[in-house]
């Protein structure tokens, strides 16, 4: 049985849970930076560096308490299958019971066959469901062209187009290089573009009743993280909540890991990000 959302039930300040998802080199942790308005997250310059592992990080932002999960190229095409699988557990477990949102991170640029075959991916990975949390963020803004907003840019390619539509119509626009200085217009700055993103943000916690993204997996996830938590508490009382869930999160990913062997990383994304047959597939092999 696939379950789509719950309401959220966790205390008043818990934080917006938002996961980064995009390909290896897009900007992914220089967005999470600037969102969070500090260097927490190590940022890479290569093209080809980028974040190797999953990173969470939790801080206040406008008044708002956000924790940010960075995460490497799930959608990479040259990653292992042993590379790749612990970091979708970590992913799991850092963002259970569910995320609030879901941003996917595409570049502006002209749309090869690579970008137009990740937007393939993402849509074969991703139910209906789970696109209704996604806002599309794209980074390298100075590629936009003068004058232009990215809702044009989007329409100018139909794949695109339908992906954002699939998200409600969600998608902003940064750049990591020539949007933070002074002097910019009204558009062309990050500071501008945050306030707008962190609106929608807003926005979707009042549609949605504060709910967050769910489905089964997510839900045995943190049923185990709060078993756990209890089994941590009753012999290490003297430890803060923070460093119990901490560990919980540790034991329950390498847990899970272990019960996975053999699972291919594709049914594990799809199984994360809601597509039936692959949750029906992952949650067999864990209940047995």
């Amino acid at each position: 049985m696939q379950y789509n959302r719950s309401t959220e039930n966790d205390q008043v300040s818990s934080p917006t849970r938002i996961v980064l998802l995009g390909k290896t080199g897009i900007g992914k942790s220089h967005l999470a930076n600037t969102i969070l308005g500090e260097e927490v997250f190590t940022s890479c310059h290569s093209p080809n560096a980028g974040t190797r592992r999953c990173q969470s990080e939790t801080r206040t932002v406008n008044g708002r308490r956000l924790t940010l999960i960075d995460t490497p190229g799930f959608f990479d095409t040259d990653r292992s299958e042993e590379e790749l699988k612990p970091e979708i557990m970590r992913c799991l477990t850092e963002c259970a019971p569910g995320p609030h949102v879901f941003l996917i991170l595409l570049r502006v640029d002209r749309f090869t066959k690579h970008e137009q075959q990740v937007i393939t991916k993402i849509c074969d990975h991703f139910s209906e469901d789970a696109l209704k949390y996604a806002i599309i963020v794209f980074t390298h803004g100075e590629q936009l062209q003068e004058g232009m907003k990215i809702e044009e840019f989007v329409n100018k390619n139909k794949n695109l187009s339908n992906l954002v539509k699939k998200c409600g119509g969600r998608c902003h626009v940064f750049d990591n290089k020539h949007w933070n200085g002074e002097g910019q217009d009204d558009y062309r700055n990050n500071q501008v573009q945050l306030e707008a993103f962190l609106q929608t943000v807003d926005k979707m916690m009042v549609e949605k009743n504060g709910s967050y993204y769910t489905n089964a997996v997510l839900q045995h996830v943190e049923e185990r993280i709060q078993k756990e938590e209890k089994q941590i508490r009753e012999v290490a009382e003297y430890l803060p909540p923070q460093e119990i869930r901490k560990r919980a999160k540790t034991f329950v990913s390498n847990e899970f890991l272990i019960q996975l062997v053999g699972t291919a990383t594709g049914a594990l994304l799809g199984a994360f990000f809601g597509v039936a047959a692959l949750l029906e597939v992952v949650m067999k092999v864990v209940n047995t």
